[in-house]
């Protein structure tokens, strides 16, 4: 399975060339400050299967998790592309909006839930992690 995705003003563009690793729904605050308030919904790829083309914007801060977070965008319209972890270098989290195509990806899990809202739904079906949850899986060697 591929993925191809830009931002709203299409300067940039990414194809990812693997199934996700992981899928989530993060609701810690700083997802929720760059959602609007919301969560954020997310692919966990590894980093080597994420091609991107433009020019991106970066912003960086300590998460709750004690790790650096770097969130990249598009520097023009400000679209979020993909954020990153300095304790897990080896894979990109890209939102689901600067997908193409996201009509296959649902979240797996809700992360972070004890950060969410009193409003906020969390699917009964999903996994729940209160706050970090482990590192997903390595791909199958195939």
């Amino acid at each position: 399975m591929s993925y191809s995705g830009r931002c709203a003003c299409g300067a940039v563009t990414l194809r990812i060339d693997a199934q996700p690793l992981a899928t989530r729904q993060c609701w810690c605050r700083q997802c929720q400050t760059i959602a609007a308030g919301s969560a954020t919904n997310n692919a966990i790829f590894k980093s080597d299967d994420v091609q991107i083309d433009g020019a991106l914007g970066a912003a960086t801060w300590t998460a709750a998790s004690g790790n650096t977070l770097t969130f990249h965008f598009c520097p023009a319209c400000g679209t979020q592309v993909y954020g990153q972890s300095s304790a897990r270098m080896h894979l990109k989290t890209v939102r689901f909006g600067v997908i193409d195509q996201p009509n296959d990806l649902a979240p797996q899990a809700v992360i972070w839930t004890d950060d969410a809202p009193a409003w906020a739904v969390f699917d009964p079906k999903l996994e729940r992690f209160a706050r970090q949850p482990p590192a997903p899986a390595p791909a199958p060697k195939g």
